[in-house]
């Protein structure tokens, strides 16, 4: 595990101006009114000599969260409340948004984070000029067949999908380049899949060691009744991945088959009733007939998408791809 050295992230904090902050971290909240205080103390010790932002985004609670941030509230606290609960990935996209330091990090408001892996993690991104720094739950404290299990079937099944070779995919606390987190578009429920999406926006991905505690207050807000939403947010992430920019691939290659198939179908059909066959009503027909309109819909939608994502990339002056940097050499 990367041990924290603490001198280059000061060095860059004394740097960096009083009105942008080297570091925001961001924390979406929901019913934490007894863990506020204590969570906010344990991030002031543990960033010491670093310029950085609280950036607390409450996804609409029904307790004292918000009273109890406004209470401790100083020059470095920034509260975004929201106006009902839109859930995590839209809390976290809200705190993205305000949050104006060069580098984020999301964490928990449960205190089962440790705010003093904070520092290693952000050195780390710093030194090595890694895009996207992910933590790694070690001794996770949590309930082994209603958390520990769930989460390492859905890790595996995530790592062999997207071929993003995490780890801990439910691990919120994680250090962003800013640049980065801001062109994520958390939407739905994608906040679990941020490795995989910073992927796509070709990052400098590692992962490294952080500790875990059990939660002491408050009840957890996750249940086994996620697994349905992370198989279709995963559906969402291989679709993005394989066909984002060419959704005609996918749709098109898909309808010519059934459509191929329909017509082999009505084919063998037209020379039966040719032959003076009785072939009206037969399921095999009404299939082939079936199959055929399918594979013209799903052609459609493919020219659709396909024009669809053309808009999206020209109307907002996008590229369907990604630099990193532009090296110029003068001549020798």
């Amino acid at each position: 595990m990367h041990q924290p050295d603490l001198k280059h992230v000061v060095n860059i904090s004394k740097d960096t101006l009083m009105d942008q902050p080297l570091l925001s971290v961001i924390i979406c909240v929901y019913n934490e009114e007894e863990n506020i205080k204590p969570l906010n103390k344990w991030i002031n010790d543990s960033l010491v000599g670093i310029n950085y932002e609280i950036v607390y985004v409450d996804d609409g609670s029904t307790d004292s969260t918000i009273r109890q941030i406004k209470e401790l509230a100083d020059e470095k606290v920034v509260l975004v409340e929201l106006r009902k609960n839109f859930g995590q990935s839209s809390a976290l996209y809200a705190g993205i948004e305000q949050a104006k330091g060069e580098y984020l990090v999301t964490m928990d408001g449960d205190l089962q984070n440790d705010p003093s892996d904070i520092p290693m993690m952000l050195n780390l991104a710093i030194e090595h000029e890694w895009d996207l720094v992910a933590g790694i739950r070690k001794n996770r404290q949590d309930g082994m067949f209603l958390r520990k299990i769930p989460s390492k079937i859905a890790n595996s099944i995530i790592r062999n999908s997207t071929g993003v070779q995490i780890r801990d995919y439910g691990c919120t606390l994680k250090v962003f380049k800013s640049d980065l987190a801001k062109n994520l578009g958390l939407y739905g429920e994608l906040h679990r899949f941020i490795p995989v999406l910073a992927s796509f926006e070709g990052a400098r991905i590692t992962q490294v060691d952080v500790k875990h505690h059990a939660r002491e207050f408050g009840k957890s807000k996750y249940g086994i009744n996620r697994t349905m939403k992370v198989i279709i947010d995963l559906l969402l992430m291989l679709f993005f991945k394989k066909y984002m920019s060419k959704p005609m691939h996918l749709f098109g290659t898909m309808g010519l088959l059934l459509a191929l198939i329909g017509l082999i179908i009505n084919t063998y059909f037209l020379f039966q009733k040719i032959a003076g066959h009785e072939i009206w009503g037969k399921p095999m027909l009404l299939l082939g007939i079936l199959l055929v309109i399918s594979g013209i819909q799903l052609i459609t939608v493919g020219i659709i998408a396909d024009i669809q994502m053309r808009t999206y990339y020209e109307s907002q002056n996008k590229r369907p791809y990604k630099i990193r940097k532009v090296h110029t050499f003068k001549g020798k």
